[in-house]
């Protein structure tokens, strides 16, 4: 399925053997590049087998512009909206004051339907549900790093080959994610043994113990005054609550640019952010970088 723009603002399509309804395929979303809504759910289909693989079985909030990134109007989303298919798997997540009702986007139909909501950005948490709706360990620790004014890409390279090296130190393996916004993500997959509560502690201990030894160009202080001309080692992703832009996911920014799983041989001084038809073309060349930190085969415990 690979809707093209057309005059026509409403088209019937059968995805993965369900009949969807998609709306204003021609509408602008990206203004910098005219990148159309036909063209971001072209970008879903493409990229559909490992975006689906990183969401699987993670509730999702969603960022949906209704109107393109050209339009100030944004809404953050996290319970199922009224009036969505039957077949769009959802759980409930209990929250501090009673739960919410996430989808699972699990298949082909769910990305399009998302798709054809505007919602661009995909966030999830780092751990999973059972077949139940219980909430699993965490599967992942994520540390983002965000860099501060004067700091750029460039500086969240070079930093990002240190927090690997103290990772290496602890037994985890990472991989990297430029988040197709200022900075990047660093993924290390996890056993699913210790709870929200351990791999946030080991994340602080982590981002606290390079910013004593590295204060010039790191904090782990989400202050902005403290940041400027640092790069802050986001630690508190790995919150119970918290949610990061999933892996193959577009961003809402002026040009369609994607959180892009990259080698380690690119993070280097250059690094750029990457767009969704280079992701594409990357897949096509390269295949999924995450593939290797899928759920199966052995994955450590904190140390």
């Amino acid at each position: 399925m690979s809707p093209k723009a057309s005059a026509d603002e409403v088209q019937h399509v059968e995805v993965g053997g369900r009949r969807l309804r998609l709306t204003s395929l021609s509408k602008v979303m990206y203004p910098e590049t005219g990148t159309t809504k036909a063209e971001v759910i072209d970008y879903l289909v493409r990229v559909s087998a490992p975006l689906l693989a990183q969401l699987a079985d993670r509730p999702v909030t969603r960022l949906r512009w209704p109107h393109g990134t050209g339009d100030p109007e944004v809404f953050f989303e996290k319970n199922a909206p009224q009036g969505r298919p039957s077949w769009v798997r959802t759980v409930k997540v209990p929250v501090s004051d009673g739960s919410i009702e996430f989808p699972l986007l699990d298949d082909l139909p769910s990305l399009v339907w998302v798709g054809n909501l505007n919602a661009l950005e995909l966030h999830t948490p780092q751990w999973t549900v059972d077949a139940r709706g219980a909430v699993r360990h965490p599967d992942r620790l994520v540390v983002d790093l965000d860099p501060g004014e004067g700091t750029g890409l460039d500086e969240c390279a070079e930093l990002a080959h240190l927090v690997a090296e103290r990772l290496g130190d602890d037994g985890l393996d990472c991989l990297p994610v430029t988040s197709g916004g200022k900075g990047l993500q660093l993924y290390a997959p996890l056993a699913g043994t210790d709870d929200a509560d351990a791999v946030r502690g080991y994340a602080e201990r982590l981002a606290r113990g390079l910013a004593r030894d590295h204060g010039r160009r790191v904090t782990a202080t989400m202050t902005k005054t403290l940041r400027r001309g640092k790069v802050l080692l986001d630690w508190s992703q790995n919150h119970a609550a918290k949610t990061t832009i999933t892996p193959y996911s577009l961003r809402g920014r002026a040009r369609p640019t994607v959180a892009a799983p990259r080698s380690w041989d690119e993070i280097t001084e250059g690094l750029t952010q990457l767009t969704a038809p280079e992701v594409v073309r990357r897949l096509d060349e390269l295949g999924d970088l995450m593939e290797p930190f899928g759920r199966d085969g052995d994955r450590p415990a904190l140390p």
